[in-house]
């Protein structure tokens, strides 16, 4: 394998030429980059990327921490944020946290140490304290789907609540007055939150709340169906389900057919996430829309300013869900 060496000897020049070169230093004259260039061609030279890193100061990486990159909803936001990567020059280095505390942190670290200039990160299993310490230690570090009062302007969020509130809302609208609740069994802030939406918007519409219309599950296509088939064993008469998302709504209505109860005739559905899936589901679903690309959008310009070191913040720290209306609900 060539050396820095054996450029240097090929290009006849001195090592702190082709060092020069390669770091794209001003004082390299033209003749030299032409001849170091033709040097490294010709011998399969490749630059170390930590060496340049020590003199450039920047790997010209951004890191990313995910729960789980194979969910599509992850996928959607890696996408966003490698576009803005792209556009600046950025390669991104993902780690995935699976909403483990030991994982996230150890995607953390290892993101740190790999010397990315910017991080977005989605963590639900850090405490707010920790994940402040990586943000006083690293300038570039921004919070996506998280809000810390503390670090504020360095957090991009959903109001997990208010979007719950707004689909068991628009349910109760239709005249639906026994409403099923499915959950996901991820002890997170997001679990919580839309739990809590949903009890509130039944309180504020004066219907009483039973803890046995809830039932919990993966938050996937297979908790939906374990949730709904315990539910349906119940004997309630639900006339409604909201979903904590529509991976879980799919799943209920898989085993709302094989019931050969009829949706939304029946029973009427609401999503949570407007997924791909929502609208190629049957019938379509009606759902809660998480701009999840937008959101990813402004974290990633985000974290590439402050690691720049400009004056940046967030233009909106708390993202406000609305409806997708489509095809699942009807009047009861």
């Amino acid at each position: 394998m060539a050396t820095i060496k054996d450029v240097a000897k090929e290009a006849n020049v001195s090592i702190a030429t082709v060092s020069r070169v390669i770091n794209k230093s001003p004082k390299a004259s033209k003749a030299s980059i032409e001849s170091v260039t033709l040097a490294m061609a010709k011998l399969g030279y490749r630059p170390n990327a930590a060496a340049r890193a020590l003199v450039s100061q920047s790997t010209q990486t951004m890191g990313v921490l995910v729960g789980d990159v194979s969910d599509p909803f992850f996928g959607s936001m890696v996408k966003a944020i490698d576009t803005v990567a792209s556009q600046q020059g950025k390669h991104l280095l993902i780690g995935n946290g699976y909403h483990s505390e030991t994982k996230e942190r150890e995607a953390i670290e290892l993101l740190i140490n790999h010397r990315c200039d910017a991080l977005v990160i989605h963590s639900k299993s850090l405490s707010s304290q920790e994940l402040i310490g990586f943000a006083e230690e690293i300038p570039g570090l921004v919070l996506i789907n998280r809000f810390i009062p503390e670090i504020a302007d360095r957090c991009i969020a959903l109001d997990n609540h208010k979007g719950s509130y707004l689909a068991t809302e628009y349910l109760i609208k239709h005249g639906h007055q026994h409403i099923g609740y499915i959950c996901s069994n991820h002890d997170i802030e997001d679990t919580h939150q839309r739990k809590a939406g949903y009890l509130q918007a039944l309180q504020d519409n004066g219907l009483s709340h039973s803890e046995s219309y809830i039932e919990y599950g993966s938050p996937d296509e297979e908790g939906g169906e374990k949730a709904m088939t315990n539910l349906l064993a119940k004997g309630f008469p639900l006339t409604a389900i909201a979903t904590y998302n529509d991976y879980m709504a799919a799943g209920t209505l898989s085993v709302l057919e094989e019931n050969d109860i009829d949706t939304p005739k029946n029973m009427s559905i609401i999503g949570f996430d407007n997924g791909l899936i929502a609208k190629y589901l049957h019938p379509k679903l009606t759902t809660v829309r998480y701009p999840i690309q937008m959101m990813a959008e402004k974290a990633a310009i985000l974290a590439l300013k402050l690691a720049n070191k400009e004056a940046a913040k967030a233009e909106t720290n708390m993202f406000t869900p609305t409806l997708v209306r489509r095809l699942s609900v009807v009047k009861a």
